[in-house]
């Protein structure tokens, strides 16, 4: 099975990288840093305003820069049932 890759953005140095998704749900998006034994687990919630995630990852702030609405799309697509679309 393929591990879900995601960009998100370190806001201190403003460099971008791709990270695992331990979980994705429109409240709280779970990502891992890193891997094997030196791998970091984080939690990025939605801001205020809904336009983007932002966590923290051993001090430092990372941003997912999706708005919750594209999230719950997204989570909506993953585990959408095609055995539904079959039936007439």
């Amino acid at each position: 099975m393929d591990e879900q890759k995601i960009k998100i953005r370190v806001t201190e140095t403003d460099m971008t990288m791709d990270v695992a998704v331990f979980s994705k749900r429109p409240d709280k998006i779970e990502v891992v840093l890193g891997e094997g034994v030196h791998s970091v687990k984080c939690e990025m919630l939605p801001t205020a305003n809904g336009n983007a995630y932002v966590g923290s990852a051993m001090g430092r702030e990372i941003v997912y820069e999706r708005s919750r609405d594209q999230v719950a799309a997204d989570v909506e697509l993953e585990h959408h049932d095609y055995r539904d679309s079959r039936r007439r």
